[in-house]
């Protein structure tokens, strides 16, 4: 698990800095100011919880069941919630919405709120 975590951090920490170059250079001409502010929110938070996932691959007992059901929480929310931004803003900026991405995001929101709410209880009970 803690290899899982490793490489994944790894790969969305990695993306992140692809993605954010790609919405920065390439897509700031394509893209209305609303839309690359919702792209950057995508960016913000994969790198953002690219870095948890590291931390905790690095720091966290695997064997317990609750670090494996922290870390599931991350890699799930973060992929759900800033690829779906991403789908949603390339869609729309090409005139295809794909409009069954809107409640993912918030799904994934869901699970990164999870991750969180389960990190915080497991370092109250350490």
């Amino acid at each position: 698990m803690s290899q899982l975590a490793l490489i994944t951090g790894a790969i969305f920490g990695l993306l992140s800095v692809i993605f954010g170059a790609f919405g920065a250079h390439l897509l700031k001409k394509k893209l209305t100011q609303d839309q690359l502010q919702s792209f950057e929110t995508g960016v913000k938070y994969q790198m953002y919880h690219a870095i948890v996932i590291l931390v905790l691959g690095f720091q966290l007992n695997i064997s317990a069941t609750i670090n494996a059901y922290i870390i599931y929480a991350f890699i799930i929310g973060t992929f759900l919630f800033s690829f779906s931004i991403y789908g949603l803003v390339l869609s729309s900026a090409n005139n295809k919405k794909l409009k069954f991405l809107g409640p993912i995001t918030p799904l994934g929101g869901l699970f990164l709120v999870l991750g969180w709410g389960l990190l915080l209880v497991t370092l109250i009970n350490l």
